[in-house]
């Protein structure tokens, strides 16, 4: 396991490609591979992509920082909540810039806010239901 790399891997349940870009715009994502279900080499077994999904996001890769994960529409709507994904700055001007972008439309669970371990830090769901931290690294003041 020495060389193994955790990546989140994130469905959208149909909306992957409205997410991708509205993290493209919000904080700086790069979408890197992108194939929809159409573009497949294989074909898919039957019934496992839904009818008219075809231009749908079957896999992509996104890079935010120095961090990548991987998305897609999946197969249905089914989706999980027991995470969030967190994002750590070195300066609050950078979070709250990242927080207020991210937090449109969405759902903020805990402005930001000192912590005895950051001082600044916040959570939230954006308007796809992804959960978010945002945290400055460093002492609290």
């Amino acid at each position: 396991m020495k060389n193994a790399q955790v990546q989140p891997y994130i469905f959208f349940g149909g909306s992957c490609e409205e997410a991708l870009n509205f993290y493209k715009s919000a904080i700086g994502a790069e979408i890197g591979m992108l194939m929809r279900f159409k573009e497949s080499p294989d074909p898919h077994p039957p019934g496992m992509v839904p009818p008219g999904w075809e231009n749908k996001i079957m896999h992509a890769n996104v890079r935010i920082g120095q961090s990548e994960l991987m998305a897609s529409d999946g197969c249905g709507d089914s989706k999980f909540n027991g995470f969030s994904l967190s994002i750590a700055v070195t300066d609050k001007a950078d979070a709250e810039r990242i927080f207020g972008a991210l937090s449109q439309g969405g759902e903020v669970e805990m402005p930001l806010m000192p912590t005895f371990w950051s001082p600044c830090f916040g959570m939230l769901k954006d308007k796809f239901g992804m959960g978010w931290m945002i945290s400055v690294v460093g002492q609290p003041s």
